[in-house]
């Protein structure tokens, strides 16, 4: 089984199952990781000594390290093998779990952090390339939408894991769990992870250079901006968009540029990537916008706010597999028009919840945005990563992880800018925004009908 090449249309069983677990191993630890930092950061705080506002950069420095290098490692993915990037992303993930545990200063922990990321940024930028490379094309559907219940069902036990181990031990321990689960998706990966063919072609350190100034600046500079309206972060947006100009005018004379220019012309690649933005950048507005709106308005406390979002991924869970199975039969385009609208009515609903709401109202909305939101991901993953040349799967799954952080970067800031002006009601309006993204991404997805493959 070890170095086996990967056949033109998927893995043979039971290869094919080993290196599902060694795909679902990575993704559960990276998703895991995230969603437990988040609620141990004031414990972690505390024990460090370290402020709230310095504290944040445990987080910022992981998301900030993905950030910068999917694109880039995605790309290095089609020059030397996706496996060869998964596993080595596994390892720094898995060394960076180590130094996080290790960590006895704030700097310490922010420096593994930064590994932390960019190990996690080598196992998100090829994890949908090695999906298309292990399932046959009929089935990769619903290998997609398997994939998308262990990231729904890794971000709803992220919480419970978390606060459990709290419970019973240091928050070190939060991220020696990483360990064992690291090393056994190396060991695993190894043996069974497809060898898929190479492009012959050296890669591009500059648009790597300046593909990270881009994106980082640009991210960095609109959440800094639309938290604070600092100099600074505008600041951050000029140079990070200049970088921009400079690496498409890099990109374009290029036959197999980084950022996937190339794809981006085929009319349903580029649709599915709009639809993606405009879609994560709503469920993000709801993410941040609900624990205040439960807690605030509707007078909940934080474990019941906790609880009354878990039905959200969990409802994804269930949804997301039937509609991979659906998307191997059925237009994706069709199918993410049918998920948004059940979406933005599931956010409307939320925008409109009365003030004595019982737990119940606020469940039923909950699920019915995470089934909508299931019914979109799949079919319109499956069709991103479908759209593009087998030798350039890299190249878009890189872009299906990029569409998703700009996304969800564009969400937060929305909502970060209407708690800065005060609005009367800035989470009542984050979440009709919301609504109305996702309506748009309805559209967007609905024009895939008729879009061209290439």
């Amino acid at each position: 089984m070890t170095g086996e090449p990967a056949a033109p249309d998927g893995l043979p069983t039971p290869q094919r199952y080993w290196a599902v677990a060694a795909i679902w191993l990575g993704v559960m630890m990276a998703v895991l990781d995230g969603a437990i930092a988040n609620v141990a950061l004031p414990t972690i705080a505390r024990d460090l000594n370290a402020s709230a506002g310095s504290s944040i950069w445990i987080v910022n420095a992981y998301q900030l390290a993905v950030t910068v290098s999917l694109l880039p490692l995605a790309a290095l993915g089609d020059i030397v093998g996706y496996r060869r990037v998964y596993i080595a992303g596994l390892a720094v993930f898995t060394v960076g779990s180590l130094g996080c545990a290790l960590s006895q200063t704030l700097s310490e922990l922010t420096a593994a952090r930064v590994l932390q990321g960019l190990g996690g940024a080598g196992i998100m930028a090829i994890n949908g390339a090695l999906v298309r490379f292990t399932f046959p094309q009929r089935l990769l559907g619903r290998g997609i939408g398997l994939n998308a219940v262990i990231v729904s069902l890794s971000a709803a036990l992220g919480p419970t894991v978390a606060s459990g181990l709290l419970s019973v031990a240091e928050w070190p321990v939060l991220f020696a769990v990483n360990l064992p689960i690291g090393i056994l998706a190396m060991v695993v990966g190894w043996r069974a992870l497809p060898v898929t063919p190479q492009a012959k072609r050296r890669f591009d350190y500059m648009s790597a250079l300046l593909a990270a100034m881009t994106f980082g600046l640009i991210i960095m500079g609109a959440e800094a901006a639309s938290r604070e309206g600092s100099g600074a972060g505008w600041a951050m947006l000029v140079v990070g968009g200049i970088a921009g100009v400079f690496l498409m005018r890099r990109e374009l004379g290029m036959a197999e540029p980084m950022v996937p220019l190339d794809l981006l012309r085929i009319p349903i690649f580029r649709l599915s990537v709009m639809t993606s933005i405009l879609s994560f950048s709503a469920q993000m507005l709801a993410f941040v916008a609900l624990p205040f709106y439960l807690q605030g308005a509707l007078d909940r406390s934080v474990v019941a706010t906790g609880l009354l979002m878990t039905p959200w991924p969990l409802a994804v869970a269930v949804s997301a597999p039937i509609a991979g199975r659906l998307a191997d039969r059925y237009p994706a385009g069709m199918l993410g028009a049918f998920g948004l609208g059940l979406f933005a009515v599931g956010l409307a609903a939320l925008a409109l919840l009365p003030e004595q709401a019982s737990n119940l109202d606020i469940i039923w909305r909950m699920i019915l945005c995470g089934l909508g939101f299931g019914f979109f991901q799949s079919p319109n993953n499956r069709t991103m990563i479908s759209a593009a040349p087998r030798h350039r799967s890299g190249a878009a799954g890189g872009m299906l992880a990029t569409s998703r952080l700009l996304g969800q970067t564009a969400g937060a800031s929305v909502m970060a800018i209407l708690f800065h002006l005060a609005a009367a009601r800035p989470t009542v309006t984050g979440l009709a925004i919301a609504s109305g993204l996702a309506v748009l991404a309805a559209v967007v997805s609905s024009l895939r009908r008729t879009a061209k493959v290439a």
